[in-house]
């Protein structure tokens, strides 16, 4: 079964539709897109955020926050977990940062850019929601 593991600043900042202007209303923007697209493809879903915790429910998505702050904080959240995945063959790690997918193929993972990915989330959301093939 394919897992997913979200850059999320990452596919965020994909888009310039002003997300900095409302940061916690961009990641929970994402965060409802990432449920949707779980409950489509019943796939389970990650997400890893830099920057101060906040309160971001979801029933399918595991919503995490770097354990640091600092540059690269997610970033090595997320090399980590793919790391030490039991079957990194099967994680599809979403981001668009080169020295980040270098680091999580290296432990088997395969990379989605975040445009594909976000394209694919659009697409979701203008079918309706409706079950689709994955985007990668």
């Amino acid at each position: 079964m394919t897992r997913w593991l979200v850059d999320g600043m990452n596919v965020v900042g994909s888009r310039p539709d002003g997300w900095w202007r409302d940061r916690d209303g961009a990641m929970r923007r994402l965060v409802a897109d990432l449920d949707a697209f779980a409950a489509a493809t019943a796939e389970p879903v990650a997400v890893v955020f830099d920057g101060r915790p906040r309160t971001i429910e979801s029933a399918r998505v595991d919503v995490r926050f770097a354990a640091r702050r600092g540059p690269n904080a997610a970033d090595d959240d997320i090399a980590a977990l793919a790391a030490a995945d039991d079957d990194p063959a099967a994680l599809r790690v979403v981001t668009s940062d080169t020295a980040l997918a270098e680091r999580v193929a290296a432990a088997g993972a395969t990379v989605v850019g975040a445009g594909a990915f976000r394209r694919a989330l659009d697409e979701a959301q203008e079918d309706g929601g409706g079950a689709r093939s994955s985007p990668a």
